[in-house]
């Protein structure tokens, strides 16, 4: 367990800012009562983004994500694990590729499919168990696109619902892309050049763009 307790190159628990931020938002004594306090810390107060420079490492780094308030599925679910792993909690990170059935029209255009490759959540050992946690998005964003908020109780597996809040097929879990200590920042990378070339050729200008239902 000692590798998912370590801070990483990207799970920067060690980071003053993250163990800040793990300190002001871990509450109750039990670990899995802080696990989940530090769920809802991530998905609420850093706002879910998917127009970022991929190209960039920093998009994937929990105190970068910390620091700019914002980031996409990878990105918060390596700050959550570096905040859960500031607070004494084992946590490492894990992927699949997912179909969004709800993407937005602007996103979809951009990214030149609705596929969604190494799509991050972690996964945190709690009560004898590792534990899936999807903080990638805020209750503001989903009540503005009328999806189901995930929630996590520390017990059961929070990942996305395939059906919106208005029965329509959201999430389909297509292929799982397995679990690391840290992020395989290389590794997606090239998955985002071969799958997004248009988007990823973007680099820093895909940040010029708001992500908003239409």
């Amino acid at each position: 367990m000692k590798e998912f307790l370590r801070s990483g190159r990207y799970i920067d628990s060690a980071h003053p800012a993250v163990i800040r931020f793990s300190k002001q938002n871990s509450q109750g004594s039990a670990a899995r009562e802080r696990a989940v306090s530090l769920y809802y810390a991530v998905r609420d107060q850093i706002r879910y983004n998917p127009f970022l420079d991929f190209s960039n490492a920093d998009v994937f780094k929990a105190s970068s994500v910390l620091d700019a308030e914002q980031g996409f599925c990878v990105g918060k679910a390596a700050l959550l694990a570096a905040c859960v792993r500031a607070a004494g909690i084992p946590a490492r990170v894990g992927f699949a590729d997912v179909r969004n059935h709800l993407t937005t029209p602007r996103l979809a255009e951009t990214m030149g499919s609705d596929l969604f490759v190494y799509h991050g959540y972690a996964d945190l050992y709690l009560e004898g168990r590792w534990v899936k946690a999807t903080p990638a998005f805020n209750l503001a964003l989903c009540t503005r696109f009328r999806v189901k908020p995930l929630e996590f109780d520390g017990r059961s597996d929070s990942i996305f619902h395939p059906f919106d809040a208005d029965e329509r097929r959201h999430m389909e879990y297509l292929r799982d892309r397995g679990r690391y200590a840290d992020v395989p920042v290389e590794e997606i990378q090239q998955a985002f050049r071969e799958a997004y070339p248009k988007f990823y050729r973007l680099g820093p200008d895909a940040a010029k763009e708001t992500f908003a239902p239409s």
